[in-house]
């Protein structure tokens, strides 16, 4: 049995688990935290723009158990808001129980508070992870799926110290990084000042701290928009967030919020006092960071150099997806990339050829795109989504844009990759 073990239960860790246990492998999945979905519990948005072509091929290509979690758990579908059309918004208060269960039921072994510190290598191949009890886990392959967030010391030292998020270092221990305890030289994304790192895109608001009439609005539609005051208007802060997408001038004019169960807010963080000076947050409380008046956590501090097979360089048996497979943005190129990753870590133990998607489909072209991109003279400044900024504008000049579902799954069907990550190998 081929026994494939994914260090990281972010949106890219559960995929990469997914597409390993239809492969056939056994899989264990290690958390450091208590909870899967990483990023993904305050994130919410897909199906957004190019990301709707995206997961219609990752459907296609018979890996779309998580996109089906996601449209079953949404709150709002079409939502327009700027820049961006035909949005669905998911529940981020009841999400990951949804997506561990999909998980449990593939058979996959799902281990929370299992922090690995630690690798066993011998020459160019890991035999095993440590975790911060001592204990050895033995594996035929692994998939790093840390992310590139944390430590504290890092969001001291290229943000404003720890804001509290979702990542909880303080509770449950700071990210280790499966690619750097191999002895792989990561790479660093950087802001548009050259300084490195980027502010996470956006904050939570409680909901319930919102004006009724705000709340019923979000209830209703999906989206507000609320003009801010001149004097309140921060353009600095547009070049330092992870998401470029929501990086253009429409989001210093404005603060976009979106109903995921609690109210997103589209910018990295926003002085309380001047938030509680809007009408309709006059009251209103960060859900998270809860320092959101102050930071957000820093992302892009450590992303594995890998080919297109996304298998880490310098490592026979080790593989990534998500933030740690280039400077993307999101939880559907996380998904995308987890998928490829967990498949080809099967196809390793069994010798087989690594796939490649082709640039034919956008996803591989997506993957192709990032890494020619991460190599060039301030490739490492820009953050690349399906869903907006240099690669959305991309994907319509290729015509790879499509939100036409037959015609989605006519383009994997051509490049002869209709459910491939169905198949079993083993």
């Amino acid at each position: 049995m081929v026994k494939v073990i994914v260090v990281g239960g972010g949106w890219a860790g559960s995929a990469a688990a997914l597409a390993a246990a239809k492969a056939g492998a056994q899989v264990m999945l290690l958390e450091r935290t208590d909870l899967l979905l990483g990023t993904g519990l305050v994130g919410g948005i897909f199906r957004n723009n190019g990301r709707y072509t995206a997961a219609e091929e990752a459907i296609a290509m018979g890996g779309g158990d998580l996109f089906i979690a996601m449209d079953a758990n949404t709150r709002h579908k079409g939502v327009a808001f700027p820049g961006h059309n035909h949005a669905s918004l998911y529940d981020v208060t009841t999400m990951e129980p949804l997506v561990k269960k999909v998980l449990q039921n593939y058979g996959i072994e799902v281990r929370t508070k299992s922090r690995v510190t630690d690798v066993v290598k011998c020459g160019k191949k890991l035999q095993a992870v440590t975790l911060d009890n001592g204990e050895i886990i033995k594996g035929d392959v692994f998939v790093d799926a840390t992310g590139s967030a944390g430590p504290m010391g890092n969001c001291l030292k290229y943000g404003n110290g720890c804001a509290m998020c979702i990542l909880r270092c303080p509770s449950f221990g700071p990210r280790v990084s499966v690619t750097a305890k191999a002895d792989v030289k990561e790479l660093m994304g950087q802001k548009a000042d050259g300084s490195f790192g980027a502010l996470s895109g956006s904050c939570k608001i409680n909901k319930d701290s919102l004006s009724q009439e705000l709340r019923d609005r979000l209830n209703r539609e999906g989206v507000a928009v609320l003009p801010v005051p001149p004097r309140l208007v921060k353009n600095g802060s547009l070049g330092k967030k992870a998401c470029s997408q929501y990086a253009i001038a429409d989001y210093a004019a404005n603060l976009v919020l979106l109903d995921t169960g609690h109210a997103k807010l589209m910018t990295s963080f926003f002085p309380l006092e001047d938030l509680r000076a809007i009408p309709g947050l006059e009251a209103a409380r960060y859900e998270d960071p809860y320092a959101g008046g102050v930071g957000n956590s820093v992302r892009y501090l450590g992303i594995a150099p890998c080919d297109n097979s996304l298998k880490v360089d310098g490592v026979d048996n080790l593989f990534c997806g998500g933030e740690k497979s280039g400077i993307l943005v999101g939880h559907t190129e996380a998904i995308v990339t987890g998928l490829l990753a967990g498949h080809n870590a099967v196809r390793c133990c069994l010798d087989m050829q690594y796939l490649e998607l082709p640039r034919e489909l956008a996803t591989g072209d997506f993957i192709a795109f990032v890494h020619e991109r991460m190599h060039q003279p301030d490739g490492m400044k820009m953050r690349y989504t399906f869903s907006g900024s240099v690669y959305f504008e991309r994907m319509k000049q290729l015509a790879l844009y499509s939100v036409n579902r037959a015609e989605i799954s006519a383009r994997v069907a051509k490049a002869g990759l209709l459910d491939v990550y169905n198949r079993c190998l083993v």
